[in-house]
């Protein structure tokens, strides 16, 4: 595993530095710049060379799920990307958010239950059971994540792609808090995404393999892995709940969560947000 390490990171720089690139100009890229990356590994030093370019602070992470046809050969069923500060907005009801997206390149909406984490995570540690994760979970919002890479065939070219560029994470919109999230089964959380009016997803809570809480404890052992330990303030999503649905420029994108509130945001395109 070390000789892979060391003999992707040379590559692993030179893409960070294109994708990186890429992101603050607001451009697509044509094809991926570099070797894809062999397995997970590889790319999170992709996506770790990427967030020490980056001009901006981790507020969080993205987790995603990894389709199923790698799950054996990666090892794993989650993957992980970045939230940075600078792209995380609070909606307001009735007003929609504005947010970038790269003309040329990838960019979707999800709709997501987010965790707030409560306390500091211990930072050597590596092993996370449920009641683990459940212990730092504080609060929990409702949200949309806001997918995108300048990369349109990201998702296409598999999970090590995916992850190499910030986990094809570009943002993240809060709504309103969901008070009683402890008391609720996950079929009491619904929601349905609408774009330019029309319903293009219904889903919930009960769709995140292992539920939401899943998401927290593997992120916490993940990050800790990279000496990245989850940090108090952190928002943790847990995972696309009525799919990924493509977004346009000037397209405008609603998820009703029930008994919670609703989320409308707009794609505008990149530098004229």
């Amino acid at each position: 595993m070390e000789a892979v390490r060391a003999s992707y990171f040379a590559p692993a720089n030179t893409i960070a530095q294109r994708f990186v690139a890429a992101r603050l100009n607001g451009v697509a890229l044509p094809e991926y710049p570099g070797p894809i990356p062999p397995n997970l590994e590889a790319a999170y030093n992709c996506q770790d060379a990427a967030i020490a370019i980056w001009p901006d602070e981790i507020a969080g992470w993205k987790i995603g799920r990894i389709p199923q046809e790698y799950v054996q050969k990666l090892g794993a069923q989650r993957l992980a990307g970045p939230i940075f500060s600078g792209a995380v907005h609070r909606s307001v009801p009735g007003v929609p958010v504005e947010f970038a997206i790269f003309v040329g390149g990838f960019a979707a909406v999800e709709a997501e239950y987010v965790f707030e984490i409560a306390r500091d995570a211990p930072a050597g540690k590596v092993n996370w059971t449920l009641e683990d994760a459940s212990a730092i979970a504080g609060r929990m919002y409702v949200g949309i994540e806001t997918a995108g890479s300048p990369l349109s065939a990201i998702n296409a070219l598999g999970p090590t792609v995916t992850v190499s560029d910030f986990g094809n994470n570009a943002g993240l919109i809060l709504g309103p808090e969901v008070r009683d999230w402890r008391e609720r089964t996950p079929a009491q959380l619904n929601c349905v995404t609408f774009i330019n009016g029309k319903s293009v997803g219904k889903g919930g809570a009960a769709n995140v393999l292992g539920g939401l809480l899943e998401s927290v404890r593997f992120v916490a052992g993940s990050c800790a892995q990279r000496g990245r330990p989850l940090k108090a303030g952190m928002l943790i999503t847990t995972g696309a709940v009525t799919g990924i649905h493509d977004i346009a420029t000037e397209q405008l994108a609603r998820v009703e969560f029930n008994g919670i509130g609703d989320i409308q945001c707009v794609a505008r395109p990149a530098g004229k947000t």
